[in-house]
């Protein structure tokens, strides 16, 4: 293929991230429209998971839909939200028996590619921890509890950033309460030089930068534009995706079948490399090697 041909049929890179961001944002949806409620931490959990699998994979390898309701499962039991299959599938529109095998399909894939390194760290108990402290130590701020909702409003915007690869839980938890003062034309500026930065003045210029950038962020993600265009971007994913991850074709399911057939023979494979390391030691020896505590003398 020529190089114009490559870019009609491949996605570009950011054909790419206009369908990632489009699903992304399905994601959070799905995890808020959920059945029962999803705790918070399970939702930040699915979005983080969802961010670092695409760090390293393309979406024409893994189709972001298939890779969602993964993430979603995975996180809600990492982060012990009890839910059984046959009641996460009931939110799922659709065939709920597809769904299932491809979740189970692909979670030890989702896991692998994340490393096994499944603790995520979300900024929402640190808000609790600065709101107790403010309450405490800082009373010039008045009824921190009026500042709630503007909170959660940032702490949801900020995920569908990449903040949470740039910034700690507690910095993005900082800048939440920054966000929610403001909202209430109140300022957490004494907050962070007289408590927070008190034994660190150095840090103080770092950490003010640290939150106007995040709230550029979220004002930025405020301006993606995906709907337009995003239909023609489906149509040719479904051109060019790897059709060996794609649950609905014929390579998929010989695929399947083929690691199928080697776990069945594994067993038998392993057996027969046993029987072969026996019989080599009883030609070396006269008596026969013990198995299962057992020995016998030849002859």
């Amino acid at each position: 293929m020529s190089e114009e041909q490559i870019k009609k049929f491949f996605l570009t890179v950011q054909e790419e991230r206009i369908l990632y961001k489009y699903y992304e944002s399905k994601l959070f949806k799905f995890c808020q429209n959920f059945q029962p409620p999803m705790p918070k931490n399970v939702i930040g959990c699915s979005v983080q998971y969802f961010k670092r699998f695409y760090l390293n994979n393309s979406v024409m390898d893994y189709h972001p839909k298939d890779i969602i309701v993964t993430c979603v499962y995975l996180a809600s039991k990492v982060e012990e939200f009890n839910v059984s299959m046959s009641q996460f599938v009931a939110n799922v529109k659709g065939d709920r028996e597809k769904a299932t095998e491809i979740i189970l399909n692909h979670e030890h894939l989702l896991m692998k590619q994340l490393n096994f390194d499944l603790t995520i760290y979300n900024p929402h108990r640190a808000v609790e921890g600065f709101l107790i402290d403010i309450k405490t130590r800082y009373i010039e701020l008045s009824e921190p509890e009026r500042l709630r909702p503007a909170i959660e409003e940032f702490l949801d915007k900020v995920q569908l950033t990449d903040a949470c690869f740039l910034y700690s839980p507690s910095q993005i938890a900082l800048a939440a309460i920054s966000w929610g003062a403001i909202k209430f034309k109140e300022s957490t500026d004494g907050y962070l030089s007289d408590i927070i930065c008190e034994a660190h003045p150095d840090k103080l210029g770092y950490l003010r930068e640290a939150i106007k950038t995040m709230f550029v962020m979220i004002k930025n993600e405020a301006l993606h534009v995906i709907d337009p265009v995003r239909s023609s971007l489906e149509k040719k994913l479904e051109k060019c995706r790897n059709q060996e991850n794609n649950p609905s074709s014929s390579a998929y399911k010989r695929k399947l079948e083929e690691l199928d057939e080697d776990d069945d023979t594994e067993p038998v494979k392993k057996y027969s490399k046993l029987l072969e390391l026996v019989e080599e030691k009883i030609l070396q020896s006269d008596t026969v090697p013990q198995l299962g505590g057992f020995a016998m003398e030849i002859g």
